[in-house]
């Protein structure tokens, strides 16, 4: 059987009387790319940051890298590389500075050679000297992911690294992340791109504090259960206008010259998209629905837990 490097159930977190993870339950085993998705304030960090012992739950139980989630924090701490949202160094001292930083804090030794060999890993070599501050983002966001890894953690635990980052310094991280993978680290990552999260082995959407799917991109794409319509032709703006309100259309989004028609009954839906093409110069024909449709579709039907 596979290695479980987070197995957790039930987790919950409250602020007050906000409940901001609620009864969370997922499985991560080892050389596993998890993807974490989901909106803006829906637990992701806090989340996070349950599993790598930087907060208590206050329910639940599990264990993270065999370690018990309530009573071994800092044993959890201690083999876990956690990238955060926020470029979190010191913008003036270089890279090389910044790296033998961080090698004191783990308490590596000998300090010169983890420094090195990072830097040569990373591709950061020839960049050692240039100060923090004045990288870009995609080399800021590699100075961050050395900085992580390092201490040669057992799970990386990445909260959003690739926002504002150009897409060829993304798919270089990426690239790097399913190298460390194919090694054996385990990574649980947070995104908001769908190409991104159709890169990770498997995924999980949260909602609001709520677990609502696991599993392989085409497994959760599937259980959504959803339909797509594709139309096309000069009245697409006609037709979006007239499907937004009819009976099975639940979402209604342009994509370049066409427009995609979504929604969870085929029938209804299938109706309308007919009695629009009957009385409109338009064209429909089945499309394949994306895992942006189907985050979407939980978007639109989860309630704000902070509301």
């Amino acid at each position: 059987m596979a290695e479980k490097v987070i197995e957790v159930q039930d987790l919950v977190k409250k602020y007050g009387d906000k409940t901001v993870v609620d009864h969370v339950s997922m499985t991560v085993e080892r050389g596993e790319i998890a993807g974490f998705l989901g909106p803006n304030g829906s637990g992701k960090t806090t989340t996070i940051r349950l599993m790598c012992g930087l907060l208590t739950a206050d329910g639940g139980r599990g264990s993270v890298l065999g370690y018990d989630l309530r009573r071994e924090q800092l044993k959890i701490k201690r083999q876990v590389g956690y990238m955060t949202q926020r470029f979190s160094f010191y913008e003036d001292l270089s890279i090389e500075e910044n790296l033998r930083f961080v090698a004191r804090l783990y308490r590596l030794k000998p300090v010169r050679r983890f420094v090195h060999d990072t830097l040569a890993d990373l591709g950061l070599t020839t960049r050692r000297k240039q100060l923090a501050g004045s990288l870009s983002g995609g080399w800021k966001q590699r100075l961050a992911l050395a900085a992580c890894i390092m201490h040669r953690p057992r799970l990386l635990l990445l909260d959003e690294p690739t926002a504002g980052v150009d897409p060829k310094a993304r798919r270089e991280f990426w690239d790097e992340i399913h190298a460390l993978a194919a090694d054996g680290m385990t990574v649980l990552i947070s995104t908001h791109y769908m190409d991104e999260a159709e890169r990770c082995h498997k995924i999980n959407y949260i909602s609001y504090g709520k677990l609502l799917a696991h599993g392989t991109v085409d497994q959760v794409v599937h259980d959504a259960g959803l339909t797509t319509f594709v139309i096309t032709g000069p009245q697409t703006h006609e037709a979006a206008v007239m499907l937004r309100n009819m009976p099975g259309v639940d979402q209604v989004a342009p994509f370049g010259t066409t427009l995609h028609v979504v929604g969870q009954d085929r029938k209804l839906l299938k109706e309308s998209v007919n009695k629009a093409s009957q009385s409109l110069d338009i064209k429909v024909k089945h499309g394949q629905t994306s895992l942006e449709d189907v985050f979407i579709q939980f978007m639109s039907q989860s309630k704000d837990n902070m509301a």
